[in-house]
């Protein structure tokens, strides 16, 4: 289990854009299992929408991103690097998170090869499905 100062060590994203409270499981290399509490008090929604609070789809799939990025930079060669997205591929949005909700994001590495790679990703709130998607991404220095 990795908690919020092994994150912060690992990803450069800071608050607001911070969204990994915790890693849960990690198999090095391969799978991480990663946990979002989704709070009321979460800037966007104050307009996302009013009197029906919805985590937007965008910030779902960089949640996911941020549990993978942390799969790979917690291999020492890469600390310090930048993690981007190349591609989303394949996203489905399965049911609405709300406040009050945690969200566990699971990844996959399909293939990664130097600094670039291709990872599926599982995003869950109380078992089901919240969304899916696949990525590619980079490392930059």
């Amino acid at each position: 289990m990795i908690d919020i100062k092994g994150i912060l060590d690992t990803l450069p994203h800071r608050y607001p854009i911070l969204l990994v409270d915790r890693i849960l499981e990690i198999d090095p290399g391969k799978r991480i299992v990663g946990l979002k509490n989704v709070s009321f008090n979460e800037p966007y929604f104050q307009g996302h929408y009013p009197g029906e609070p919805v985590m937007p789809g965008v910030l779902i799939l960089e949640a996911m991103a941020q549990t993978g990025a942390i799969l790979l930079m917690s291999d020492n060669k890469f600390k310090g690097r930048i993690p981007l997205f190349g591609a989303i591929d394949n996203a489905r949005f399965k049911k609405i998170v709300s406040p009050g909700d945690q969200l566990i994001s699971t990844l996959e590495v399909e293939w990664f090869r130097g600094t670039v790679g291709k990872m599926k990703g599982t995003a869950t709130v109380e078992g089901q499905v919240a969304a899916i998607m696949e990525a590619t991404f980079k490392l930059m220095d």
